[in-house]
């Protein structure tokens, strides 16, 4: 079959996986003996104002560190979710400026806002993709971000994890640029960070957290193993904590799409050719499949309303085989070839080695495989941002992919655990957490972990979030909702869109739960529709309410109908 690909590093990579997120995942299997310790309760943080002069901060010293300016932002200037941010100080700068292997400069940039007002906490964003960007420091939480970090008066720094945009198509050749980019980025400027603080506000915060969701989500899980002393609370969404195993099953995945692609279609991304594997499942097919998806599942939550709250049970009542019909004839969008079916039950069952091996997790069935963000992460970023993480980032012997549509999978899952002379460190060593299933040091602070994941990740499985809490669970006697909690988005792609109610605050229970021990049971999300502030989700249901509410419950717990009240409101669902 003849295919089309990505035959040289893509200039523009770091913008889309900055923007999009980039792979991860793969499930740890660590245990631990579980801690009878009592856990603390955290006190809540003071409110403080800013007690130096902003241009002051230029004058900031820290070991390695660099201020390249620092500047008032007045009330307005920036605004998030159509609302005005109030004022705020911006310091913006580096931190270990080097010349690496290659003969390039590196450094790790960062910037800080420093609210006027604040609330004596500081917030650590972790961004997405390969990083190599600092993005404006916002501490954005939640699916359709509604409210942000710097809006409830986080300090906030944001960085670009050691390389800038230009370096991301090759920071992966440089050994210690790597080891910036996995976890170490984090761990040196988050005491500078503190410091900064200090010089701001005359104090260190009362309380730190840690958020970001994709590869930020995953820097949020390395967090929670190597910097569990310096973080009270973390927020992880769509974690990428096995990234290295989720960017060889992507290459997996387009291999697989590729059997059933009309051969020779073409596409565009980032200005090169790629395989159109668009023309695997077109949109009328995947519209098909999820409508089919529905007929099952959708009643299951005791409610028919276009949502599969019960992802668990949808898995057991819905059969690719026997519930999608088969083409007999041309495929029109009613149906699937025996092909089709064949390639999107090995997508669902996760890739594996030639022998059979599991690489990475398994990927539930549900409504959102309608949606753009799936296909997007199916079809064109596992062939456009996919083979440079696995072949030059994680890779013990790192080199461009000619051609991922031919590449070894057996290789690459072997090169993410390998090492070699140059690259001492494996891909999975630098970027998961050590110990997924051994949070006890963050356990017996007292601090706390919310992760959210939509069910329809294309790239970073919930299968594999739901398999984080379950392992964390044996660990801790069975269960680990005392500092611990999933949250699954029903319908939700990577990180927002698809048919979802996926606009939520989950940082303000966050801090209710540290700070004042109110464990959140669930989390209440909306419907982007017409008209929605923190921007319009287009894939919304025209037959749901543009502000439709649902209760995101924490895992295993599910959202059911009560019965009776409008479908268009969460306060008539229950946790159960």
């Amino acid at each position: 079959m003849r295919g089309f690909f990505v035959s040289r590093p893509i200039g523009a990579l770091s913008v889309i996986a900055a923007a999009a997120g980039l792979v991860a995942c793969g499930g740890g299997d660590d245990t631990t003996t579980p801690t009878t310790t009592a856990i603390p309760q955290l006190a809540a943080a003071q409110a403080g104002t800013l007690s130096a002069a902003c241009a002051s901060l230029t004058g900031f010293t820290y070991a390695g560190v660099t201020i390249d300016s620092a500047a008032t932002v007045p009330a307005g200037t920036l605004t998030l979710a159509g609302a005005p941010v109030a004022e705020h100080c911006r310091v913006a700068g580096k931190l270990g400026s080097r010349t690496g292997s290659d003969g390039k400069t590196y450094a790790i940039g960062f910037e800080m806002r420093l609210p006027q007002a604040w609330s004596g906490r500081f917030f650590y964003q972790g961004n997405g993709g390969l990083d190599g960007s600092v993005v404006t420091a916002t501490g954005s939480t939640g699916g359709g971000p509604r409210t942000h970090a710097l809006q409830q008066g986080f300090a906030v720094i944001s960085s670009d994890a050691g390389h800038t945009g230009a370096q991301t198509t090759a920071f992966g050749f440089e050994p210690q640029a790597r080891l910036d980019y996995g976890y170490q980025a984090a761990a040196k400027l988050t005491p500078m960070a503190k410091a900064l603080v200090k010089a701001a506000y005359g104090r260190t915060p009362d309380r730190s957290y840690f958020g970001g969701c994709s590869n930020g989500g995953r820097h949020t899980l390395v967090a929670t193993s190597r910097l569990a002393e310096e973080y009270d609370g973390f927020l992880a969404g769509a974690p990428g904590y096995n990234l290295p195993k989720a960017a060889v099953s992507q290459i997996w995945g387009a291999q697989q799409y590729a059997r059933a692609y009309t051969a020779g279609a073409t596409t565009t991304a980032n200005g090169a050719t790629i395989a159109d594997l668009s023309t695997a499942f077109t949109p009328a097919e995947r519209t098909m499949i999820a409508g089919r998806i529905l007929a099952k599942c959708d009643a299951l939550d005791s409610a028919a309303d276009g949502i599969v709250s019960d992802t668990a049970a949808c898995q057991k009542a819905f059969s690719l085989a026997d519930d999608v019909p088969t083409c007999s004839g041309a495929r029109d969008g009613t149906c699937l070839t025996a092909l089709q079916k064949d390639v999107l039950a090995n997508i669902h069952a996760g890739a594996r080695t030639s022998t059979g091996t599991a690489i990475y997790n398994t990927f539930p069935f549900d409504a959102g495989i309608s949606g753009n963000g799936w296909a997007a992460w199916e079809f064109v970023n596992s062939l456009a941002l996919d083979p440079l993480a696995a072949g030059v980032v994680f890779n013990a012997n790192p080199a461009f992919l000619a051609n991922p549509l031919t590449a070894s999978i057996d290789a690459l899952a072997a090169a993410i655990t390998a090492t070699s002379a140059t690259y001492a460190v494996s891909g999975m060593d630098f970027m998961t957490p050590p110990n997924p299933a051994n949070l006890s040091v963050l356990k017996n602070r007292g601090a706390k972990v919310m992760v959210y994941h939509g069910v329809s990740d294309a790239v970073f499985s919930y299968d594999d979030s739901v398999t984080w809490i379950k392992n964390l669970a044996s660990a801790n006697g069975g269960d680990a909702s005392n500092f611990a909690r999933l949250y699954g988005v029903p319908g939700m792609n990577h990180c927002s869109g698809g048919p979802a109610t996926d606009q939520f605050d989950m940082l303000t229970p966050l801090v209710q739960w540290v700070e004042q021990g109110k464990a959140p049971d669930a989390v209440v999300a909306s419907a982007r529709g017409t008209g929605n502030a923190g921007g319009v989700n287009a894939e919304v249901p025209a037959s749901w309410a543009a502000t439709r509410t649902r209760p995101l419950c924490a895992y295993p717990k599910v959202a059911k109908y009560k019965g009776s009240g409008s479908l268009e409101l969460a306060e008539n669902f229950t946790c159960q």
